[in-house]
C-alpha cells in the first residue's frame, strides 16, 4: 500500500526528532498528527494537528486511528499497546513487536545473543536477590536500567561486587543490566532504513563522540577502515531483518582497540548522530522515515560533503539566548534549533552541522564554532 500525499500521517512522540520528521513530511506534502502529553512539544507546535494526551488514552488513539492512514515512532519508550491497537486500523511502521524488544535492554541483548550478535558481556538484574549470582568477570562495569535510560541518565559505573547493592538502589531497584567496561578505540552508528519491499538502505557510517554520556559531537565519515564501515553495515542489515524491522533504525556499535566490533544497542528510531544527513546527505534519515511510512521507493543517502554535528545543550543559555550569529558568520555552518520553550542542563536544544571538504577541515571549524560559543573543547 502507498500513501500518497496530501494523507495525515500520525505520529507519536512529539520531540526535536518528531519535528525534524514532520519537517520532512510536510515537504512532501503529507500533513501530519503528533499525538505527545506535552503541550508545547516541538513537534506538536508545527503540526497539522496536536492531540494533547497520554499515549494510552483511547480517545486520543481512536481519532489517530480513524484520520491517519500512517503511523510511526518518534522514539522507542511508546508503549506497545498503543502500536498494536493502532495496527488494527492503519500501517504502522515501526510494528509493536520490534519497539517492545528495542525498548527494553535485557529483551534487546537477549535478541542480540540468541540471533548470534556480539555484544559486551552482560547480565541481567531483575532484583536484588540476583547480585550474588553475577560473575565477578563483569567488574568494572556499568549498570544500566532496563527501561527508560537515555543521555547518560538510569547509568551507574560499578568498580565492583561490593558497590553493586548500592548502585542498584541508586536506580530504584529497576530490572538493570550490568555490562562490562570495555577499552574502546571509537563509538560508531550505523542508520539503516528498510521498506516493506524489504529494499534496504545505508547512511553513511559516523563517529560518535560522548561528554558525560551525551552525545557531543558526530564525524562522518567515520575514520574507520573499509571493511570496519562495511562489517558494521551488514551487521544492521542483518539485525532490521532478524527484527523484522520497517522503517529507520540505528545501531550503535563498540571498536575495540583489538578493532573487535560490539554491538551497544539498538535504537529503533532516526537518531542524533543522523542529523548531519539534513545538510550533507542527498536525503535525510527524517526523509526516509517518511518514504518507508508511505510505502515509496527510498531516497539516495550519499554524503555530498564531509561533516561534522554538534549538540546544543540547554547548559549553553544559562542567563540568555546565545549569541548565534558566532555560528552564521561561518558560511559553511548549518544552525537547527528545535524550538523547546525552557533550557535545562543536559537537554538538547538544537544542533550544528559543519560541511566541508575533509572531515579534519570540518572538524577544525566545529572546534572554532564552539570555541566562540563557549562549549567544552572537545579533545
Amino acid at each position: 500500500m502507498n500513501i500518497k500525499p496530501g494523507a495525515m500521517l500520525g505520529l507519536l512522540g512529539g520531540g526535536q526528532l518528531g519535528r525534524m520528521f514532520t519537517m520532512a513530511a510536510q515537504c512532501m506534502g503529507y500533513r501530519v498528527t503528533v499525538l505527545d502529553p506535552t503541550k508545547d512539544s516541538p513537534a506538536g507546535t508545527i503540526a497539522e494537528s496536536h492531540l494533547c494526551a497520554d499515549y494510552l488514552d483511547q480517545q486520543a488513539l481512536e481519532e489517530l486511528s480513524s484520520t491517519c492512514v500512517g503511523v510511526t515512532t518518534e522514539f522507542e519508550n511508546v508503549p506497545a499497546q498503543a502500536l498494536r491497537y493502532l495496527e488494527k486500523y492503519c500501517l504502522v511502521s515501526p510494528d509493536a513487536e520490534s519497539i517492545a524488544i528495542a525498548q527494553n535492554r535485557i529483551l534487546e541483548k537477549q535478541f542480540l545473543v540468541s540471533n548470534g550478535f556480539s555484544v559486551a558481556p552482560f547480565a541481567a538484574i531483575h532484583k536484588q536477590e540476583n547480585i550474588s549470582t553475577i560473575d565477578l568477570s563483569l567488574f568494572p562495569g556499568i549498570l544500566k536500567v532496563s527501561r527508560f535510560g537515555y543521555d547518560g541518565k538510569g547509568q551507574v559505573r560499578v568498580a565492583s561486587a561490593d558497590d553493586l547493592p548500592n548502585a542498584l538502589t541508586s536506580l530504584k531497584n529497576e530490572p538493570c543490566v550490568l555490562e562490562k567496561l570495555l577499552q574502546l578505540a571509537y563509538e560508531i552508528s550505523v542508520i539503516v532504513a528498510r521498506g516493506r519491499d524489504d529494499q534496504i538502505t545505508f547512511f553513511p557510517v559516523t563517529e560518535n563522540r560522548h561528554v558525560s554520556g551525551i552525545l557531543d559531537i558526530s564525524i562522518v565519515p567515520a575514520g574507520i577502515s573499509t571493511e570496519t564501515a562495511q562489517y558494521a553495515c551488514e551487521i544492521a542489515r542483518q539485525i532490521a531483518i532478524r527484527l523484522n524491522y520497517i522503517g529507520v533504525l540505528c545501531i550503535e556499535f563498540f571498536v575495540l582497540a583489538d578493532g573487535q566490533v560490539l554491538i551497544n544497542e539498538i535504537a529503533p528510531r532516526p537518531h542524533n548522530s543522523g542529523h548531519y544527513s539534513l545538510d550533507a546527505c542527498i536525503t535525510s534519515q527524517f526523509e526516509q522515515q517518511v518514504r518507508v511510512l508511505c510505502g515509496a521507493p527510498q531516497g539516495s543517502t550519499k554524503l555530498t560533503q564531509a561533516a561534522v554535528m554538534t549538540n546544543l545543550l540547554g547548559d549553553l543559555w544559562q542567563s540568555s539566548e546565545p549569541d548565534w550569529g558566532r555560528v552564521l558568520r561561518h558560511p559553511t555552518a548549518k544552525l537547527h534549533l528545535y524550538g523547546k520553550q525552557k533550557a535545562k542542563p543536559g537537554r538538547k536544544m538544537g544542533h550544528f552541522t559543519v560541511l566541508a571538504d575533509t572531515t579534519a577541515e570540518a572538524l577544525r571549524h566545529a572546534q572554532q564554532i564552539k570555541h566562540e560559543l563557549q562549549l567544552p573543547k572537545q579533545p
